[in-house]
Formats: structure tokens, sequence, C-alpha cells
């Protein structure tokens, strides 16, 4: 959904530096979240994902620059009013059931979703009657989900939202948050899930040490690597890989391999010769989990500073 550039962000960072310990967590960062969208905020383990949704949530004020929530300050009660938030590490009452819990947290708000509506949007359905303490790892996470809903937000922040969940439980919150931002509200995800922020993005922020070094749609992010990718598993190592025909980029997940690659053919002409064993092959465009792999391994942040339009 594309947002009105005239109305006021509902969160915006602005030159936001923030040291955690000896680390600097966050550099110089900037950035703006409008009405009726959805980013997907990426970036590696330590890049600054978690420091900047503790800012915008008010856990934690900047070192300096500016953060804002709905224009203000994050830590006043009404604006965080404005704000439903499904962390990553949020624990459970063991004793409540999943209707008390839910219908304790909508007692909170001056508008809230019924119960019911808010139970069937995060799939709790069948479930009203167990204790918290009594549910998967999944279900539990399905319970934060529809705490973070319950106060109908106008923004929406989601912290690994499926973690633990199963393919239907997980497609199944895709939709929840889809009418969320049909409906007009904003939503931040973080995820290590690339196919996720692919499926419910419409803007993707690339991160690493503390700053932004892309900026776009998940189209825009993926043509940033101008690249096919052959995936398939083989007897040669990383050094043999690097130096085939055109390669620019090789990676590992368990026993497959994935290259990058600016020439298809050249690359396959190479790969075959040296190993007639290869297996698994297939080849195809550049995913977005290989643009940001590629974004974040180019280089230091003042060489991969980007913005994509």
């Amino acid at each position: 959904m594309s947002a009105n550039l005239s109305q006021t962000p509902v969160g915006l960072l602005s030159q936001v530096t923030k040291r955690r310990g000896s680390t600097q967590a966050l550099d110089g960062l900037d950035l703006i979240i409008r009405p009726g969208q959805c980013v997907a905020l990426l970036g590696p383990n330590g890049a600054g994902k978690s420091t900047s949704v503790a800012l915008l949530t008010g856990r934690l004020s900047p070192d300096a620059g500016q953060v804002r929530l709905f224009g203000g300050d994050p830590r006043d009660l009404a604006t965080r009013g404005r704000m439903g938030v499904m962390l990553q590490e949020t624990g459970l009452p063991r004793t409540l059931t999943v209707r008390e819990q839910v219908d304790l947290f909508r007692s909170y708000y001056r508008q809230p979703r019924s119960l019911d509506e808010t139970l069937q949007l995060a799939g709790l359905e069948g479930l009203e009657r167990r204790r918290c303490g009594a549910l998967s790892g999944g279900q539990q996470r399905r319970v934060q989900f529809a705490i973070a809903i319950a106060g109908r937000p106008d923004f929406l922040v989601l912290d690994e939202p499926t973690t633990g969940m199963d393919i239907d439980a997980r497609r199944g919150l895709w939709s929840a948050v889809r009418a969320e931002i049909a409906r007009g509200a904003a939503v931040l995800l973080t995820t290590h899930h690339l196919d996720e922020a692919e499926a419910l993005a419409d803007r993707i922020v690339v991160i690493d040490h503390g700053r932004v070094i892309a900026d776009g749609t998940p189209e825009a992010i993926k043509s940033q690597v101008s690249a096919v990718a052959i995936r398939c598993r083989t007897r040669l190592g990383d050094a043999d890989l690097s130096s085939l025909a055109r390669v620019t980029s090789v990676s590992r997940d368990g026993g497959r391999v994935t290259l990058l690659t600016t020439s298809a053919s050249a690359t396959l002409r190479e790969l075959l010769a040296r190993d007639e064993t290869i297996d698994d092959l297939t080849v195809a465009g550049a995913s977005l989990e290989d643009a940001v792999t590629r974004l974040v391994r180019a280089g230091s942040p003042a060489q991969r500073q980007t913005e994509v339009a």
C-alpha cells in the first residue's frame, strides 16, 4: 500500500546513535515509517534491529538524535496506547487461560477489538480455555500476537513473530497482518525468514553496524544483485567454487551451495567440468536472501551506503 508522504510519520528515527555497553549499536541511523506501510527491518545479528525496536517502543532512549512515535515521545503513555507490540522474548503467566490473558490486555485500551474477533484473527479458536503454561511455543506466539492486535493499533511492531509456528499458523498470521495493513495500520517487522519479509513488506530496510545500507521495495533490493543463483551439491571446496568463471559470491546452507554469478552458462560449464558428481542443481534469479547477504558482505558501512528508489 502506498503511503501519503504528507502524513506525520508513525515512527521516526533521525540521526540516532546509541551505545549498548561497549558496542556502538546505532550510528547515525535514519528510519521513517509511514501509515499503511509494512517495513521489514533486516540485517545480521548485532546489526541494530533490536535497539531500533527498543527505541521506537520507548524502552530505550537515544544517546543522540531524535526518536518520535506519532510525532510525540515514545515514552508517553497516550502515544504508546496507539501501538501494539509483539516482542521476541515475552513471557506469559502460566496460570491464566488464553481467554483470560487476551481479555486482560483488551481492558488496557479505550476501544479494543472484541474478544472473539481478537482470538479468531490470532488463530486461537479452540484454545481459549487452555492455560498459557500448557501451550506449545508456537501457540504462545499466537497469544502474543493476539495481545499485540487487541487494541486495534495504528502501529504494529512484530519482532520475529512466527518463531516456533507451523506453516498453517504462519500463513494465518500473515493474513491477519495483511488485514491490519489494509485498514491503514503501519507495521514494523523484524525476521530471519526472508520469505516472510518478501510476503508481507512493501519496503525493505537493510541495516548493518547500526547504519542503513539499503532501503527500497523487495524487487528494488533484489535488483541490486545483478546475478543469477546456482544452487547445488558439490564436492568442490569454497576456494575452487570462488575461482569459477563469473562467480561473485559463495555461500552454504547445510550440504547445499549457492553461487551467485553474472553468467550462469559460463559458471555452469566450468562447474560441470570440474565436478561430474554435481547433484540437486537449480538455476534461478537471485532471491531476497541472496541480495541481503550480498549487501551485508559487500564492504564497510560507508562503502555500502545506498538508497534504492
